[in-house]
């Protein structure tokens, strides 16, 4: 009964939604660039399945805010936050068909759909947060937001989603033999249940939404992710061991339907592509300052924080990343990110 009365309210939010979307819209000169084209008015629905005290949230909240001012009104937007028109998957299976015109994703969710997002989600990709900046701004990441039309969304910009590390309930996780025997949740990534795997844990796929629960009731013993989920996620009520072992650095990625995006003018098009810009230099502001906060409120929640030896998870997972050299296409991106060290 939850289900279908879940089922009911989401596709009431739909229709509602719709009703605000692109049917009866007025062509108007665009104001970006393109003379003698004329631009449609597009009233845009956003969703995704963050708190609005999120800095992926507020990122999104500034991105709207120079896209409606940039375009005089042209396209505005509407936002649909915690996962009230479903969880990342549904989400995006939506932007797909058009229910949904821009969303936010991690890239693990994505390399359900395109196999280059794979790239992202491997172990130690990355040697620090600069390496991380620096690569996500090169031209080979643009060609991977460009090369997913086809599958029906494009991408606009990144946001930082920090640094992924282990947290279980009381056990430290110092060494990859520490994880041996535990139930770790994972996002719903390919990539990510092999890297436990040979991690040595038991890895245990399930929604962001359900991990708290899951820690409480011992269904999981931990998971992995970055500080902020000890606090806004309250993790930090039922797991008091969390150990910076970073053995992810996975992009949140904001992709816009490609229905969508075929429809606007290039000018559109640009205005777009520069406002997601521009919040992601804001985004990172904000996420920087969130670690910060979350790593002091976790403390005072009980949390306490360890430093592991990173080298014994760097030399666990090699061999997956010799497998995955074997697709050119992620191959090549691995390439490109080294030369950028």
């Amino acid at each position: 009964m939850k289900k279908i009365i879940g089922s009911l309210i989401m596709g009431s939010l739909l229709v509602l939604a719709s009703a605000c979307g692109n049917d009866n819209a007025d062509p108007q000169e665009t104001p970006t660039g393109d003379e003698n084209v004329e631009a449609t008015e597009h009233n845009l629905r956003l969703a995704h399945n963050l708190s609005e005290d999120h800095p992926v949230h507020m990122g999104l909240e500034r991105f709207v805010e120079i896209v409606e001012e940039r375009s005089e009104g042209q396209i505005t937007m509407e936002i649909f936050p915690n996962a009230v028109l479903g969880e990342e998957r549904e989400i995006l299976e939506q932007v797909q068909v058009g229910g949904v015109d821009i969303t936010k994703v991690s890239a693990a969710s994505l390399e359900n759909f395109s196999s280059q997002y794979s790239v992202f989600s491997l172990p130690y990709v990355f040697s620090d947060e600069d390496h991380f900046f620096t690569s996500m701004d090169s031209e080979v990441v643009q060609d991977l937001f460009d090369s997913t039309n086809e599958e029906g969304f494009v991408g606009l910009t990144w946001y930082d989603s920090g640094a992924r590390s282990f947290y279980t309930k009381d056990q430290p996780i110092l060494h990859p033999d520490d994880l041996s025997g535990l139930r770790i949740r994972v996002m719903d990534s390919q990539t990510q249940i092999e890297m436990m795997e040979e991690l040595g844990g038991s890895p245990t796929p399930m929604p962001y939404g359900e991990i708290y629960t899951a820690l409480q009731s011992g269904v999981v013993d931990g998971a992995e992710s970055n500080p902020t989920a000890l606090t806004t996620g309250k993790h930090g009520e039922v797991a008091k061991a969390f150990s910076f072992d970073e053995h992810a650095r996975i992009p949140d990625i904001v992709v816009i339907s490609s229905d969508l995006w075929n429809e606007l003018t290039e000018g559109q098009q640009e205005l777009l592509r520069d406002a997601a810009k521009e919040s992601t230099e804001y985004q990172k502001e904000l996420w920087a300052e969130a670690i910060n906060q979350a790593i002091d409120e976790a403390e005072e929640m009980g949390v306490e924080f360890f430093y592991p030896d990173q080298e014994p998870f760097f030399e666990a997972v090699q061999p997956m990343h010799e497998k995955y050299r074997e697709d050119e296409q992620i191959a090549e991106l691995l390439d490109a990110f080294e030369a950028l060290r």
